[in-house]
């Protein structure tokens, strides 16, 4: 419990920060599961509209996927299961069809290519002046730092600061 002037705070074990669940080991398992059952919930609400459904439908599993970057294959491929639901719900699909043909002809990308997808427009952003300039400061091209004498200072490289605790400590390479 965390004590405040006026009121009692008790911990908890999962958190919902902007929609998102997390836990103590940000697994991001809890969002997985809870985004599942939701999509789950409307797709079974949708049926009943199905024949007004258009293949420009959205999807939820947009909303703050590039969180899910690095998250397990088993929790990617439940997200994937309500994708390729939704997918057979708005084109009439059958359960043994494969998916792939079916989602190339609705222009959708797989979880897994949505998540890099998304990262990859986060990034061009941050190098084009596109994104606020927090997430700016924290991926800039190898090119640009002036502190150290990087091999990789004229390849197409990001640094991306690791930060401990807020403080900014060190630099870390990574391919875009």
């Amino acid at each position: 419990m965390l004590k405040l002037q006026n009121a009692t705070v008790p911990f908890s074990s999962i958190v919902n920060d902007l929609g998102v669940l997390l836990n103590g080991q940000l697994t991001m398992a809890n969002h997985v599961a809870a985004l599942s059952r939701s999509c789950f919930f409307h797709l079974r609400w949708l049926r009943a509209i199905k024949q007004s459904l258009t293949s420009d439908a959205s999807s939820r599993l947009d909303s703050c996927n590039s969180l899910l970057a690095g998250v397990s294959s088993q929790l990617l491929q439940r997200l994937q299961v309500v994708q390729n639901a939704a997918a057979r719900l708005v084109t009439g699909a059958r359960r043994s069809e494969h998916m792939m043909p079916v989602l190339r002809d609705l222009h959708w990308l797989q979880i897994r290519q949505r998540i890099a997808f998304k990262t990859a427009v986060l990034v061009y952003k941050c190098l084009h002046g596109m994104a606020p300039q927090y997430l700016q400061m924290h991926c800039e091209p190898t090119s640009t730092v002036t502190s150290r004498h990087l091999r990789s200072a004229h390849s197409s490289r990001l640094t991306v600061s690791r930060t401990v605790q807020g403080v900014t400590s060190g630099v870390e390479q990574s391919s875009c």
